[in-house]
């Protein structure tokens, strides 16, 4: 999720959006998956980001399908991992990662706002962008194969997991209070657009989730899967709060490197076990 992404102006119509209508619309801005936008306004945005966490199922299962299936024919956990760590990237047309290498550009810039967000815009990847995806990425396939070589079912829970957790970070992170840096791009379509108990009630609904399909596991499994959760949500919520203050708000590449860091965190949490 960029700024790269263009739409027509907001609107605010005075009538809610439909719940097809939100995930037409989150499955549109955070997917490559076929999903025609019908409405592109601030009800939309709201009822869209509130939907985002099943976005991110659908890419989890995904994402999980390919590596659990070469587990299954022979192949090994790491070469498992790397495949599932590449579905979500090619799902997003690696526009989270984008964010991810733009974000940190623009922290490391240790520029003013207005300047760190002009490079943050530029098409080119900085030092401290490719640092960021080197690391992550190498942390996201070394947990996931760990976590693979316990069981494939273990990896798959993992994997879609982490890809919630990664599209709940975006949901909290559109709350109500957060600004947008600056006044065009999808980070300012859907920025303060979720009401705060709205956002902490579907986050406690994803914690549940995910401990009630690890508790086939074990109760130990549900423990972890839950704590995973809600560590990638701390780790997304202290990044968001040192962007908005570096930024005077986020941007659609704030939202991206906020998946990016949730997922990571996840797949740690869960590989220590």
């Amino acid at each position: 999720m960029t700024d790269s992404f263009d739409g027509p102006p907001l609107t605010p119509p005075p009538e809610r959006a439909s719940f097809l209508d939100g995930v037409r619309f989150a499955f549109g801005t955070l997917t490559v998956l076929p999903a025609r936008i019908t409405r592109w306004d601030r009800p939309a945005a709201r009822t869209g980001m509130a939907c985002a966490p099943l976005a991110g199922l659908v890419v989890g299962l995904l994402a999980a399908a390919p590596g659990v299936l070469l587990l299954l024919l022979g192949g090994g956990p790491l070469l498992a991992a790397t495949l599932t760590v590449a579905a979500p990237a090619a799902l997003t047309r690696a526009l989270h990662l984008d964010g991810l290498a733009d974000t940190a550009d623009g922290l490391g810039s240790a520029k003013p706002a207005g300047e760190a967000l002009r490079i943050m815009k530029q098409s080119d990847i900085g030092p401290f962008g490719v640092v960021a995806l080197i690391i992550v990425l190498l942390l996201q396939v070394a947990a996931l194969s760990e976590i693979y070589a316990e069981s494939w079912v273990r990896g798959a829970l993992a994997a879609v997991v982490a890809a919630v957790a990664a599209r709940l970070a975006m949901t909290l992170a559109s709350r109500e209070g957060v600004p947008a840096a600056r006044p065009g791009g999808l980070g300012a379509a859907v920025a303060g657009v979720v009401p705060r108990p709205a956002a902490a009630l579907i986050a406690l609904l994803a914690v549940v989730a995910a401990a009630a399909a690890a508790l086939p596991l074990g109760p130990a499994a549900a423990a972890r899967c839950a704590g995973a959760v809600l560590a990638a949500l701390f780790a997304a919520e202290l990044l968001l709060r040192r962007c908005v203050r570096r930024f005077d708000g986020v941007t659609g590449d704030v939202f991206g490197a906020l998946a990016e860091v949730a997922a990571t965190t996840a797949l740690i949490v869960l590989a220590l076990g």
